[in-house]
């Protein structure tokens, strides 16, 4: 692998190894001394065009975990905000001998642009690009729902995931599908790696086309939890800072008929997970309830993203494979 653009195009095999090198990467948590010397003289750029602060941080705790050299660059403060061209800015940081760019930002395909140009012969990872990916999100949902299907605790060094992937897993993905790029991505992801994924959503806040993805796709929230038995069930936030004109009629309308409310959380088995990659808005799309229950794994996704990342930038800088770690 040289660089991680997308999930699309990820075959099962790259996947299942990253999620591999992950598991190995979780023994240094439970260590006094957390950090491995595996990048050790490498330097990593944090290049973020948009706020963040879990996918940012994680990133940053990754490489240096790894031992790798961080710099972290914000549009805002930088050049850019003088009209510094992104050319121009790559360039600049390839002449300070830059291994790595994790990058975000709002334009959708601006990692691969990256990636097929002559600007920088750095590894290119994607931390978010407009509303198209966001492959890292997805990995570490997909090695949290592993770990669920496993029957593992959803964080923390663990053996038996090794080598599996999530055959026999049904998925609920709920919510604004239209803004988010990380439905996009898991809905790749996770049918590659062998679970049955079903996207609920009102028809206005899913793409045009969605019902051609590897998914199938229900309006009516109830109508599922009665339909399918679920594995797991996902709530996307709902992303009002890029919607510029009325997608549902209200916040109270939106929680009744596409919420995660009490009354639909105690329905669902009682076995299922429940995951959301953040920030949540409490009570809008999912409840109290919901989100501080034994089954929400929202903080085990948070550490597992830290192992995740590691994984991604230990596969792309050192070219090793998870047969290699043995």
């Amino acid at each position: 692998m040289q660089h991680l653009l997308g999930t699309s195009d990820l075959a099962k095999a790259d996947a299942v190894d990253l999620l591999d090198i992950a598991e190995a990467m979780t023994v240094s948590g439970g260590q006094a001394v957390k950090k491995l010397p595996a990048l050790r003289g490498r330097t990593v750029v944090n290049l973020f065009f948009e706020d963040s602060t879990r996918t940012r941080i994680s990133f940053e705790a990754a490489a240096k975990r790894l031992s790798a050299d961080v710099i972290n660059f914000s549009a805002k403060g930088s050049s850019v905000s003088k009209g510094e061209s992104l050319q121009d800015t790559v360039q600049t940081l390839g002449a300070m001998g830059i291994d790595a760019i994790v990058i975000r930002h709002p334009g959708s395909g601006t990692p691969h642009f990256l990636a097929g140009s002559e600007w920088t012969d750095a590894h290119i990872l994607n931390a978010g690009d407009g509303m198209h990916e966001h492959p890292t999100q997805a990995l570490l949902d997909a090695f949290t729902l592993r770990r669920i299907l496993s029957d593992e605790p959803v964080s923390g060094p663990a053996e038996a995931s090794f080598g599996k992937d999530l055959a026999g897993m049904r998925v609920a993905i709920v919510g604004d599908v239209l803004h988010s790029r990380v439905a996009r991505s898991n809905v790749h992801l996770l049918e590659t790696l062998g679970a049955s994924v079903v996207l609920i959503a009102p028809p206005t806040l899913l793409p045009w086309g969605a019902e051609s993805w590897p998914c199938e796709v229900r309006y009516d929230f109830d109508a599922a939890l009665e339909e399918f038995s679920f594995d797991a069930v996902m709530m996307l936030r709902v992303q009002r800072e890029r919607m510029h004109q009325a997608f549902f009629p209200g916040p109270r309308e939106y929680t009744r008929l596409w919420g995660l409310t009490e009354d639909r959380y105690r329905r669902l088995p009682e076995t299922a997970a429940i995951l959301h990659p953040g920030p949540m808005n409490r009570g809008f799309e999912i409840c109290a309830a919901a989100a501080d229950s034994p089954r929400a794994a929202v903080l085990g996704q948070v550490e597992n993203g830290v192992y995740v990342r590691m994984a991604a930038l230990y596969r792309l800088l050192t070219g090793r494979t998870s047969e290699d770690m043995q």
